[in-house]
């Protein structure tokens, strides 16, 4: 059901909005965990290493298409926010076309690229194979997941953030169930693992896809709605590139931090595996807060209310802070307890490293959780260009920490390029705030509050009419 995030207190419409995001990321990670554990107890340390090995490769080109999927539903939360009906079809047509030819490009292109681009990371040649199978399996796959990730989105853009964590429970449900069966009983490897993801999430896509031909008249395309315009596409690439592209410098950063933890050897690919496992967790709580931000900001504008939006964000910031202390201490005073779900006890050496990965991210998860927040609230806003300049920062961080600290106190140095980048980021993020703070202040009130939470946005208008509140013009960054 759709639902106006225009209305109520602030903080309220954000908690209840973000609660579903939560549940359903720290579902998502508990299959992830499922994944890391059955792998690791199963296939043994070197199974996990590859895995692992894989992962800055598989961000690189599947967390640009995350971000890209997610960023073609901010045009479609901006219109719902408008009450502009037939933008919000049309939004959706747009990115729909957008998300399916990025699925061919990444099915296509992207596995015979899976080996060579390993063999350049310098992923140990003991890893070599099943890391391949792996990535091949899962960009074979892609289509599930960036279709998957884009019906969710859009949803959300309307402020239904429930429907996709029910489907998102039951393709977690199903992966673990098909994990179990296709490592210690089939005996399929790595390769059954990255299977057994593309299944579940393909099976998801199907049904939230019926669910919206069905259930949701707000984004039920109609046939003219298809013949999308050269500047609909790129309204939708002016937000969803940025974002994609952000990911994209972001795991640039990663993959320099992985060539060096693949030349300290499989112990150091392995505890860092293990602690970025248990590490995701906390980037579940705050990569809900930041999208549940991001469209709230985004309907917000479209309603032009400027005066929800600074109340919303502050509000965040400060609820973010709470969590985010709360987490910190988990994680430092229980880091190795937590190691020991992937590695076993034996694995002593394993066991350090991941801890102390922990106790230096956990310390401040404060700074990243500011960070989630402001980007959020700018994205929402329709800013490409900050968030990317922030990505660009945190890729010079993190290889600069994988090259110079890497080298000169090996596995310890790498952990560090995380903090780094968060800070260099939130240097860029605070002042950019500032400027989009201020400059609310000149975006025309709109009229009355658009209709309470559980109700559908004001009635369609004929095409080529234009609705009562049109699409607010960008914010000056």
């Amino acid at each position: 059901m759709s639902t106006a995030l225009t209305v109520g207190r602030p903080w309220r419409v954000i908690a209840v909005f973000a609660a579903p995001l939560l549940v359903g990321n720290v579902v998502q990670q508990a299959y992830q965990l499922t994944d890391a554990a059955v792998v690791g107890r199963t296939l043994g340390v070197e199974a996990l290493a590859a895995v692992g090995a894989t992962g800055s490769f598989l961000f690189l080109l599947l967390g640009f298409a995350w971000g890209m999927t997610t960023g073609f539903a901010i045009p479609t939360a901006q219109a719902f926010g408008a009450g502009d009906a037939r933008a919000v079809r049309r939004s959706v047509a747009a990115g729909t076309l957008l998300t399916a030819a990025a699925s061919v490009l990444v099915s296509v292109a992207a596995p015979p690229l899976a080996a060579p681009a390993l063999r350049a990371l310098r992923t140990p040649e003991e890893l070599l194979p099943q890391a391949t199978t792996f990535a091949v399996v899962s960009f074979l796959g892609a289509a599930t997941m960036m279709f998957l990730n884009y019906l969710a989105a859009i949803l959300r853009a309307i402020g239904d953030s429930r429907t996709p964590l029910l489907y998102l429970v039951a393709s977690c449900v199903l992966n673990i169930l098909l994990v179990l069966l296709a490592v210690p009983v089939l005996r399929l490897g790595v390769g059954g693992a990255a299977g057994a993801t593309v299944v579940a999430q393909g099976v998801a896509a199907g049904l939230t896809a019926d669910h919206l031909r069905r259930r949701v008249p707000e984004l039920r395309v109609r046939r003219d709605d298809w013949r999308v315009t050269r500047a609909e596409l790129a309204r939708q690439l002016r937000l969803g590139l940025p974002m994609g592209f952000q990911a994209s410098i972001i795991a640039i950063g990663i993959l320099a931090v992985q060539v060096r933890l693949n030349e300290l050897g499989p112990e150091a690919v392995a505890a860092y595996t293990a602690g970025t496992r248990v590490d995701n967790v906390t980037m579940a709580f705050l990569g809900s807060i930041g999208l549940a931000v991001s469209m709230y900001s985004a309907q917000n504008l479209g309603a032009r209310r400027a005066d929800r939006i600074r109340a919303g964000v502050r509000q965040a910031l400060v609820a973010t802070a709470v969590g985010c202390v709360v987490a910190g201490l988990v994680v430092v005073l229980a880091g190795r307890t937590l190691v020991t779900l992937f590695v076993g006890p034996d694995e002593a050496h394993v066991v350090g490293m991941a801890a102390y990965f922990l106790r230096v991210n956990g310390t401040l998860y404060v700074v990243l959780g500011a960070l989630f927040v402001l980007r959020g609230a700018l994205q929402g806003l329709g800013h490409a260009a900050v968030p990317t300049v922030t990505g660009v920062l945190e890729l010079c961080c993190r290889v600069g920490a994988a090259t110079v600290l890497g080298a000169t106190w090996g596995f310890e140095g790498v952990v560090w390029g995380n903090p780094l980048a968060w800070v260099a980021a939130m240097a860029v993020l605070v002042p950019a705030w500032v400027r989009a703070h201020r400059a609310l202040a000149d975006l025309p009130a709109g009229g009355a509050d658009l209709p309470d939470a559980g109700t559908v946005p004001p009635a369609d208008v004929p095409d080529g009419v234009a609705a009562p509140q049109g699409p607010p013009t960008r914010l000056p960054a």
